[in-house]
């Protein structure tokens, strides 16, 4: 009879029920129950990951013009923040990629999980590329339209030019074939790695700014309109990374003339 130390090490290495896990169903120690356990609810997380997995992947074949041709996603990173950039990204992924289970909409996932999600992209990924847009240029064109356009930007960078676009929620100014899906990160594979991407850049963009500027928090908030920003504002007014168009600052500015 194998020890309790044995089947948990064999059980941590199997991925599915095999024939001869028979005996450690019906093994009665109490050990050996626990870890049986243990393994079948890691099983089930397994099965509705690859579930989602299977959904995500079906949504983008759906749209493939052909079996061969490359779908880029997009998405966005940044859009309600009161400073510092809009970040996009794009992504195109080898067609029923198999290597990126788990990936989801960026902002389901832990900063753990973004971050380790996101390397695993840029090692499967066929092609991938990230444009900063400028809060000059968020203030100059209003966020939506800096947004586009930041979109546009990160697929004209990619190395190959797709077959079909898939956006999420936004139409762009170009002659590729797209789709601008709604919640498109929680739906499609090619958004939610572009949105993974976008959120892990951006957080470190806001990370080392915070290095710069250590009084207003951006590691914390990513220079979202929290109470701890907002108060950094009164005391000690905006910085250049701060969006002028938006309020409170407009206000802040406007106060100052």
């Amino acid at each position: 009879m194998k020890t309790i130390k044995e089947i948990t090490e064999a059980l941590k290495a199997s991925t599915q029920i095999e024939p001869w896990m028979d005996q450690i169903a019906q093994d009665e120690r109490a050990g050996v129950m626990k870890v049986w356990t243990q393994f079948q609810k890691r099983l089930e997380k397994v099965e509705v990951l690859q579930k989602a997995h299977d959904e995500k992947l079906q949504f983008d074949a759906g749209y493939l013009p052909y079996e061969d041709a490359y779908i880029a996603g997009t998405d966005e990173a940044g859009r309600g923040p009161l400073a510092g950039p809009v970040v996009t990204a794009a992504v195109i992924l080898p067609n029923y990629c198999q290597e990126l289970l788990g990936v989801n909409d960026s902002k389901l996932l832990s900063k753990e999980k973004r971050k380790e999600y996101a390397e695993r992209i840029k090692k499967h990924a066929l092609y991938y590329a990230v444009h900063f847009q400028s809060v000059e240029e968020i203030d100059r064109l209003n966020i939506y339209e800096a947004t586009r356009q930041s979109m546009l930007k990160s697929i004209e960078a990619l190395e190959a030019t797709p077959h079909f676009i898939l956006a999420d929620a936004m139409t762009l100014s170009v002659t590729i074939p797209q789709a601008s899906i709604i919640k498109g990160d929680a739906r499609s594979l090619a958004i939610a790695a572009a949105s993974i991407l976008a959120k892990t850049a951006r957080d470190e963009y806001m990370e080392n700014l915070d290095l710069q500027h250590p009084q207003y928090g951006f590691a914390q908030h990513a220079g979202y309109g929290t109470k701890q920003h907002l108060e950094a504002l009164q005391q000690h007014g905006p910085t250049a990374h701060h969006r002028k168009t938006f309020e409170p600052i407009k206000s802040m500015l406007q106060r100052r003339e």
